[in-house]
């Protein structure tokens, strides 16, 4: 498929609000005062190898875990594709993924979900209105990043230090 102004690569930047929400957000779940759907993924860098903390929404679907980037082509979805591994913290448990970026063809069924789930958290970045059908996120599919985690351990270096 073309690349084009509706299926670009592209990234929103955060405003300075949602960086500070999302430090806090992220803190809060770390340490396991909220709970919800939220985890904190923990990357590496890959320019820096220092790790990146924020919240996301791991979205499981039919046995299977994904991520969704509702942002585009942000940082921490380069810092995975780099690493190819991922930690998921929340309160100081902490597990290890191995990544795998699906390709556009395999996404609309995860967006559609994504969006049907979360859509109070992230309709503001969606062209289309949450219950969709499948069939319009096919053009949309290449502008998400998606991942399937797969579990490389049960649980990520650390791990028992964060629990005694």
């Amino acid at each position: 498929m073309p690349m084009n102004a509706v299926n670009a690569p592209r990234y929103l930047r955060p405003a300075a609000v949602d960086r500070i929400f999302g430090h806090t957000l992220a803190f809060l779940v770390w340490i396991g005062l909220i709970r919800a759907h939220f985890y904190v993924l923990e990357v590496r860098g890959r320019k820096t190898g220092k790790t990146i903390s924020l919240p996301v929404d791991p979205l499981d679907l039919d046995g299977r875990r994904y991520l969704v980037c509702a942002r585009g082509n942000s940082n921490w979805v380069r810092n995975a594709r780099a690493a190819g591994e991922v930690v998921l913290v929340r309160a100081l448990r902490r597990h290890r993924y191995a990544v795998r970026e699906l390709p556009p063809g395999e996404r609309p069924p995860v967006l559609k979900a994504y969006l049907d789930r979360f859509a109070g958290e992230v309709q503001r970045f969606f062209p289309v209105p949450t219950g969709s059908p499948i069939e319009a996120f096919g053009d949309l599919a290449p502008r998400y990043p998606v991942f399937e985690l797969q579990p490389s351990n049960e649980t990520a270096p650390g791990a028992e230090a964060a629990l005694r």
